[in-house]
């Protein structure tokens, strides 16, 4: 494709590509440092528990996991193997193909989350949702939803929204 084929973005698209990636970046890194501060993980260990928490027996099929969160496997097994060493998960032999390898959130796993939870949704709400109207979250909700599609959001919740510890908190809320 030459140059003169490619469909440049305008100055409008421009300046909505710059935001996206500018409100992307402050957004990880305000969510990044909450956790880190708050139970020493990242979004990506944080998202991993929350995951685990909303399924059967607090169990997913690594490879499940790994395309539900958009990680390669490599990049799920050194995030999992991080917290596998914190003793929060366990990697457990897939009981329905010798092949396959589970990731099992612990009981001291599901008390971190819990404990973590409300921090971290207070910080959702400073960063991304309170600063929007309904309409504006909404439209980003559908919007994402066409960018990155779950492919396997009917296999990775089978048992749908659970309660954490008696709370309220949900793990929709997390």
């Amino acid at each position: 494709m030459t140059d003169d084929a490619v469909p440049w973005l305008s100055v409008e698209q421009q300046v909505a590509w710059r935001a996206f990636l500018q409100g992307a970046a402050r957004l990880t890194e305000g969510l990044n440092r909450q956790l880190e501060r708050d139970a020493g993980l990242s979004v990506s260990e944080y998202e991993i528990l929350s995951r685990l928490s909303g399924t059967a027996g607090r169990t997913l099929r690594m490879s499940d996991l790994a395309i539900g969160l958009v990680h390669s496997r490599s990049r799920l097994t050194h995030t999992v193997g991080r917290l596998e060493s914190r003793g929060l998960v366990e990697r457990r032999p897939c009981p329905d193909d010798r092949r396959g390898v589970n990731c099992a959130m612990t009981d001291a796993g599901y008390e971190l989350l819990v404990a973590t939870a409300p921090g971290h949704v207070r910080a959702v709400r400073e960063l991304l949702v309170d600063p929007l109207t309904e309409a504006e979250l909404r439209a980003l909700g559908e919007a994402m939803a066409k960018v990155a599609p779950n492919p396997c959001a009917d296999r990775a919740s089978s048992s749908g929204t659970q309660e954490l510890a008696g709370e309220g908190m949900t793990t929709a809320t997390i």
